[in-house]
């Protein structure tokens, strides 16, 4: 899919419902969704607290922010400033509407060249944005455009697949390789400072082999998408056990967090 289509799939989606469960699972419905952004919610913070100590006097610049899930976030972790981006003019015209006091602009992370207006950040956060970048040249672009926004010793983190068996792909998302993911950090001067689970039961095995797992995760999307009310009370059930399984795991079987830290001048393609 090129880059134009991935902007019209999105503005598309969004225009449809510009809800957590419109940038969420697809078929999940609307109260599971909302159990697995707190989930997301739950972990980030706890791991950003402890990363970011000195969170007020951060900039952050968050990537695909989407409906504004981690703009929020950023705000109530106490940050300096935080400025929001999107791919869609749908996300950006509704998040200036719901965060009047906050900056967002429309930016394609991917794009051969970013806005040369030389801002820099203390951080960047992109989850579950760059497994969407389906196209490996504007992946890796992704990573030495963030690099140029970020400051020397500055913080990249971000949510992606990182499976250990065969990459996978759809038109919309891409399951990279652990290898191939940290290669292309590397190449854009990061180091990896960890990797934690982000999901180990609510969300699909795409690392697992596992016929156990794919069986639970069948029989959980077949029950959660029946109702509303099932969903919420699979999530209600789930959650507690999900925050404790990725906060004792240093390895999962689905979406992980990954924290890298800028180590160089890495000759990116431009600052905003």
């Amino acid at each position: 899919m090129s880059r134009n289509a991935e902007r019209t799939y999105w503005e598309t989606r969004l225009g449809e419902s510009y809800t957590l469960e419109g940038v969420g699972y697809v078929g999940l419905g609307r109260s599971f969704n909302s159990w697995m952004y707190r989930v997301r919610s739950t972990l980030a913070r706890l791991r950003l607290q402890s990363l970011l100590p000195e969170r007020r006097s951060l900039s952050v610049l968050d990537v695909g922010s989407g409906t504004g899930f981690y703009i929020d976030l950023w705000r109530r972790l106490g940050v300096r400033s935080v400025t929001g981006s999107d791919l869609t003019e749908t996300a950006v015209h509704e998040l200036r509407r719901r965060f009047p006091a906050e900056e967002f602009i429309r930016l394609d992370i991917g794009a051969d060249r970013l806005p040369p207006e030389g801002r820099r950040f203390d951080v960047v956060s992109a989850f579950d944005v760059l497994f969407h970048i389906v196209d490996d040249e504007a992946y890796r672009r992704s990573f030495q455009n963030i690099a140029g926004v970020l400051r020397p010793g500055g913080t990249l983190v971000f949510t992606d697949n990182f499976v250990h068996r065969a990459a996978a792909r759809s038109s919309t998302q891409a399951s990279r390789t652990l290898t191939d993911i940290e290669a292309t950090v590397r190449a854009a001067g990061f180091e990896v400072v960890y990797r934690r689970p982000a999901f180990v039961l609510m969300n699909a095995p795409v690392d697992s082999g596992s016929t156990l797992h794919g069986r639970w995760w069948g029989l959980l999307t077949r029950a959660v998408s029946t109702s509303d009310v099932i969903g919420w009370l699979a999530g209600a059930l789930l959650f507690p056990i999900e925050v404790a399984l990725c906060s004792l795991l240093r390895e999962g079987p689905s979406t992980e967090m990954m924290v890298c830290r800028r180590i160089e001048s890495t000759g990116g393609n431009g600052v905003l």
